[in-house]
């Protein structure tokens, strides 16, 4: 077996530990991408474990995550920094009582204003700059992981706000200059694909595609996360899950309704399911009417075919 390849076995291990079960891709990309100090940019459907993949990564590594959060009409004042204008304004209040001052001894209007521009830099300085989770996360010296969620809600021009960032971990601030990362934080972007992404944006990264998992490495998930839950019925359910997700629905269940239903389940001692258990907690798995309306005539048969898998 190769190092790398013990490596990425460790890392598996490790996210587990934190109770994220990775499969081989996902820690295979997250490796190459820690070694190479690119971004990964992850799509998918909602509810795969994107974000929590994020969560793990920085518990695994140890290190603080700063989450920008993206949403349209996003920009710079939100997502990289700010000015701490009440500072400012107690600043212009000192400069006010201290201006006879600085201008004792001034000869003219020339070098009066030669003294004031003097303090120019200082109003718009680092000191009274008001850091958001981008610049944060460069300017933490112990190293970080940023996690930019849900980047496909975001506008095209804030792709492009973001492109020096991922491809140099550097950024410029019009007032001060060039600010480069302390120590490169490994970045992920999540995108559930609700719109295209630029060509640009996608170059700068690794690119993963975590779909819905294949039923092993769900009952894996379930198995992780509601340890309590029977052997026989965390399979019946996963299996239950996954010919739902076979159906035409407006939001397939996700991972994370599969662990509610699976608590919901334990929570009413169930060892195994009926009909009428699932109609009675189909809303945990499902959150549209229509969806439940669609599903609720097949449950018998849907029932039957995960108890085969029992067999």
């Amino acid at each position: 077996m190769s190092d790398a390849r013990k490596n990425i076995d460790t890392l598996i291990a490790q996210l587990a530990e934190q109770g994220y079960i990775a499969s081989s891709a996902i820690a295979t990309t997250l490796y190459i991408a820690q070694q190479l100090e690119r971004p990964i940019l992850i799509e998918g459907p909602p509810g795969v474990g994107k974000t929590e993949l994020a969560n793990a990564t920085a518990a695994m590594l140890n290190k603080p995550m700063f989450r920008l959060q993206c949403y349209e009409g996003l920009d710079e004042s939100k997502a990289l920094y700010d000015w701490k204008y009440s500072k400012q304004l107690l600043y212009v209040q000192v400069l006010k009582e201290q201006l006879q001052e600085i201008l004792d001894g001034a000869e003219g209007l020339s070098s009066a204003v030669e003294r004031l521009h003097n303090f120019d830099d200082i109003f718009y300085s680092e000191r009274f700059l008001e850091p958001r989770p981008l610049l944060k996360a460069l300017q933490s010296d112990s190293g970080a992981v940023l996690l930019i969620d849900e980047i496909d809600k975001a506008d095209y021009e804030f792709e492009s706000l973001l492109l020096e960032i991922l491809a140099d971990f550097k950024v410029t601030l019009p007032e001060i200059g060039t600010l480069s990362a302390v120590h490169k934080p490994l970045v992920i972007l999540t995108s559930n694909n609700t719109r295209d992404l630029s060509d640009a944006l996608k170059r700068r990264c690794l690119h993963l595609y975590i779909p819905f998992p294949e039923a092993k490495l769900e009952n894996q998930i379930v198995q992780s996360r509601v340890p309590e839950v029977p052997e026989a019925l965390r399979r019946q359910l996963v299996d239950f899950v996954h010919s739902v997700r076979s159906f035409d629905l407006k939001k397939q269940p996700a991972i994370s309704e599969t662990i509610d239903w699976a608590r919901s389940l334990l929570l009413l001692h169930s060892d195994s399911l009926s009909k009428q258990l699932v109609e009675d907690t189909l809303n945990v798995l499902l959150k549209y009417e229509e969806d439940i309306a669609m599903v609720t005539p097949e449950l018998h048969s849907l029932i039957k075919k995960s108890e085969s898998g029992l067999l």
